[in-house]
């Protein structure tokens, strides 16, 4: 796939922050349909106001493994999925609560995507391969400590990642694992990161440069671009590598 024109996607968490600058931009670009994922339907009126019946509300919550399932079997011609819910806890790891902390992200961030894969992977199968794309974090490759539950789920979550890309590979699904820094939206404010953080359309920008060159890494803004600079020859060399072959 070289483009999303004309073409179904689904993205979970679509109802604010990066996750409903993707569904925008993804629209404004010609994809011709969204399915709007979040827990509370009321949350993506604004969204339908915009794009009208472009947008397809959907409930999902990956805290509710039944939601995933439902989605599914309402999103049947869906042929891009943009997994991008998940949930930050701002806990050191000798926080008291820390322990609870991580077990909720990993909930979300790490079970959630798994449950997403499992249940759209034959969906993109059966509709030709597609893309499956999953929000990561820059946490996911460097651990920040006052961050370290989020940064533990996340590093899970690319670790995850890396295994659908060789299993989905085989059914010709391009899969993408997104490294934002921070981006501007209400996670970034509540980590205390507003003032680094940047434009959230540079995220749904570079995810759309990855699909049309097959990339699998994607380091959308400037803080995931120095951390690349450094990072891509052992993600070439290593990780997207075939270390089985000897």
């Amino acid at each position: 796939m070289t483009s999303i024109k004309d073409h179904s996607v689904l993205v979970t968490g679509a109802n604010r922050g990066i996750g409903k600058t993707i569904a925008e931009e993804f629209l404004r670009q010609g994809a011709g349909k969204i399915y709007a994922g979040a827990r509370s339907l009321e949350s993506l009126n604004p969204l339908i106001a915009t794009f009208h019946d472009r947008v397809v509300p959907v409930q999902i919550d990956l805290n509710k493994p039944e939601t995933v399932t439902a989605a599914a079997l309402q999103a049947q011609d869906v042929d891009i999925v943009v997994n991008n819910a998940g949930m930050l806890n701002i806990q050191d790891p000798l926080s008291v609560d820390a322990v609870d902390a991580l077990q909720a992200e990993m909930e979300v961030n790490v079970y959630g995507l798994m449950r997403v894969a499992q249940a759209f992977a034959p969906i993109l199968k059966a509709n030709g391969g597609g893309v499956l794309i999953q929000l990561n974090s820059v946490a996911s490759i460097k651990s920040f400590a006052d961050f370290a539950t989020y940064s533990a789920s996340k590093a899970a979550s690319y670790s995850i990642t890396q295994s659908l890309r060789d299993k989905l590979k085989v059914q010709g699904t391009q899969v993408i694992s997104v490294h934002p820094g921070p981006i501007a939206t209400d996670m970034a404010q509540h980590a205390g990161l507003g003032e680094i953080a940047e434009p959230a359309v540079l995220v749904p920008q570079a995810i759309l440069a990855a699909i049309e060159t097959g990339e699998f890494h994607v380091f959308p803004d400037t803080m995931a671009k120095q951390i690349a600079a450094v990072y891509q020859n052992f993600a070439t060399n290593i990780v997207e590598a075939n270390l089985m072959e000897g």
